[in-house]
């Protein structure tokens, strides 16, 4: 019985963790950016947001996850950010993996697979190659991260682009 409660309690936090990554990449497609939203989070806690910020700011390093990373790192003041896990509503790129590998996150949840450059189970694995000293639980893709919601925002958002209504 313990196990089955311990579960739910588990799933309801990453249902909460990831409607807040939603919450930011609502403010990235407010912006004008690609709507991906990314937040960090250590011992139950939000430590950090982000969300996509390449045009606002001129950087293409500004996704969600290192937006993210970098207020985590600097509030926590290591680049080290071990027990933490990011939830990010796309599965992270390569770059994205590669920077959440060199900051020792524990645990990667994405909500909408990237059929394009999604690195953690999809296109490019990297998260998973097993060629890196740091390993990653990744977890995504299914509805209980909300896989449906986090895609609709995002193939809305590139279907009112292509429109030209964005």
């Amino acid at each position: 019985m313990n196990k089955e409660r311990n579960k739910q309690i588990i799933e309801a936090n990453d249902t909460h963790f990831m409607l807040q990554a939603i919450e930011e990449a609502y403010k990235a497609r407010k912006a004008k950016e690609v709507p991906i939203g990314a937040v960090i989070v250590k011992d139950g806690k939000i430590i950090a947001r982000g969300f996509n910020k390449c045009i606002l700011s001129s950087d293409p390093t500004a996704h969600a996850e290192n937006v993210a990373l970098r207020k985590a790192a600097k509030k926590l003041m290591n680049y080290r950010l071990n027990n933490c896990s990011i939830y990010v509503t796309v599965e992270p790129c390569v770059m994205c993996v590669g920077a959440l590998i060199n900051a020792r996150i524990e645990k990667i949840i994405f909500g909408a697979f990237d059929k394009k450059i999604g690195a953690c189970r999809n296109v490019y694995k990297a998260a998973i190659c097993g060629r890196f000293n740091h390993k990653i639980e990744i977890k995504g893709g299914e509805e209980e991260y909300l896989s449906a919601e986090c895609a609709n925002i995002i193939e809305e958002f590139f279907k009112k682009k292509r429109i030209g209504k964005q």
